[in-house]
């Protein structure tokens, strides 16, 4: 592992020991890699095809014209009741009583098992647990683990690019609010925040280049920041030091279904992004009518990536949910549909058939829920 140095440099920073030996070295990230298991899953290296789609591409590729598959919500995986009876000694003490886990769950593999099945973006809500001190990982009011932190998280992805690196990693982190009584994006947060992306391992795992997106070759074996957060509470010296591409909340359309979002304006860089997550079909409709205008605006976005032939970053989330019906179609319902009462599916299985018809066009990122089915899903979408 050429990198482990990197890794173990922001371990040991608290530790006596100058240079550690390599049994010591194993120990401490194997304990990392463990304590971010409820997370991140089970560390495994795999080296498939679909471990490392992306070695087929040459390096002067540029990322924009790439179709890139991703997961919303990845973290909620592990989410189910048993999660979320767990974590009620720590809730009740100030958190805001979630909703039931089927609301909230839009996985069910861990990231580990995304990174070795080609999935490249990874959507990660964030907020302080509720003790205030550390970064974890959020769905709206479910909270996800107590004890995993950002920091854990970060070296399963750091550990995984040391063992692939040919792939390029895509890491949208926004602030997820509302999860507790006393919850607050304060400058306290941020400030842990900036210094988790700009500690010694984040500078050399994650693309230094700001506010835009390069070559694959660039991007090979790290992780570019996709900052869906402000740090409006610190100096405006912090943001300048952060790379990756911004897209501050403030301008991010809530349930969009056509966003354009200029990220930089000197090169005049725009994302073109579908975030319809919550049809505003008319009361009383079906999840076959939800399911469908969900589809209608995720493939409008998709058409106008494969018609477009500029420099421009397509960002679709195919991702959605429905609480305002009875009973409420929840996110497996709408991307993989009800069983026999649909047999047409859900928006996953609609879109497969959409990829096969898009076969050589460009549509950019892509973020799924329930990635995996159909199980020809990321396939397809890859083979375009």
């Amino acid at each position: 592992m050429p990198r482990l140095i990197w890794l173990l440099a922001a371990l040991a920073t608290s530790w006596a020991p100058a240079v550690l030996s390599s049994s010591l070295d194993h120990f401490a990230l194997q304990k990392v890699l463990t304590d971010a298991s409820p997370i991140f899953g089970d560390y495994s290296h795999t080296s498939t095809s679909k471990a490392e789609w992306m070695k087929k591409y040459p390096d002067d590729t540029l990322l924009v014209h790439m179709n890139i598959p991703g997961t919303h919500d990845s973290a909620t995986w592990n989410y189910t009741q048993a999660t979320q009876d767990a974590n009620r000694g720590i809730t009740e003490l100030n958190q805001v009583a979630p909703p039931v886990p089927e609301a909230l769950r839009c996985q069910q593999l861990p990231l580990i098992d995304m990174l070795n099945m080609g999935i490249r973006v990874f959507d990660l809500r964030y907020a302080f647990d509720p003790t205030n001190t550390s970064i974890i990982f959020y769905h709206s009011q479910g909270l996800l683990s107590e004890t995993v932190s950002l920091d854990n998280v970060l070296f399963g992805f750091y550990r995984w690019l040391d063992d692939h690196p040919s792939e390029a990693l895509f890491l949208s982190l926004q602030y997820e609010g509302s999860t507790a009584k006393y919850a607050s994006n304060n400058a306290a947060l941020q400030n842990k925040l900036f210094y988790t992306l700009t500690s010694a391992a984040a500078r050399h795992y994650f693309v230094q280049t700001k506010n835009r997106l390069g070559t694959l070759g660039q991007a090979r074996g790290k992780i570019t920041l996709l900052r869906r957060f402000d740090l409006d509470r610190l100096p405006s010296s912090y943001t300048d030091s952060l790379p990756g591409l911004h897209f501050s909340p403030s301008q991010w359309e809530d349930n969009g279904v056509n966003i354009s979002l200029t990220y930089n304006s000197k090169e005049n860089l725009t994302a073109y992004i579908e975030d319809y997550y919550q049809p505003l079909t008319p009361f009383g409709s079906n999840a076959t009518e939800n399911i469908q205008w969900k589809y209608n605006a995720t493939t409008t976005n998709l058409i106008k990536a494969a018609a477009q032939h500029q420099d421009s970053l397509f960002w679709t989330w195919a991702s959605g949910t429905n609480t305002l019906n009875a009973p409420p179609d929840w996110p497996r319902t709408m991307a993989l549909g009800n069983g026999s009462l649909m047999p047409s599916g859900g928006v996953n299985q609609r879109l497969l058939e959409f990829f096969k018809q898009q076969k050589g066009k460009r549509l950019g990122m892509v973020m799924f829920d329930f990635f995996d089915q159909p199980s020809e899903l990321v396939d397809t979408f890859l083979q375009i």
